[in-house]
């Protein structure tokens, strides 16, 4: 998680709807985070439906990450995430809600070895 570029971040609407969009994000001290304008449909939903799936590009390394979003608050902690993601990206976590997804479960598996590599995590709380 932490090496790749791009994730997939998954919401839906009060009503179901699906919506799927590439996001920049970091992973740091052991959480995964990302950020996105306000008054973007991913921003809309999670306001209204904090469920998240999020997951990598590529299958043939997947990992699945379902959980819930919190909005990161602490300012201290929001200007460790930008330096992180500044290192990553060259571009700063400015103006909208970052996001910290706490993991409800983990799904991981490497393509060229399944399905022994095949693993599923269900978390405690």
């Amino acid at each position: 998680m932490q090496a790749a570029r791009n994730y997939w971040v998954v919401t839906s609407s009060r009503e179901g709807r699906p919506h799927a969009a590439p996001v920049w994000g970091v992973w740091a001290e052991g959480i995964f985070f990302f950020a996105t304008d306000a008054a973007s449909r991913k921003a809309r939903n999670l306001h209204l439906n904090p469920q998240v799936v999020v997951h990598l590009e590529s299958g043939d390394g997947g990992v699945i990450l379902q959980g819930r979003v919190e909005v990161v608050q602490d300012k201290s902690l929001r200007a460790r995430l930008d330096a992180v993601y500044f290192a990553k990206y060259a571009f700063h976590m400015e103006g909208g809600p970052i996001y910290r997804v706490q993991v409800g479960k983990a799904v991981a598996w490497r393509e060229h070895d399944l399905p022994s590599s095949a693993a599923r995590i269900q978390m405690q709380g």
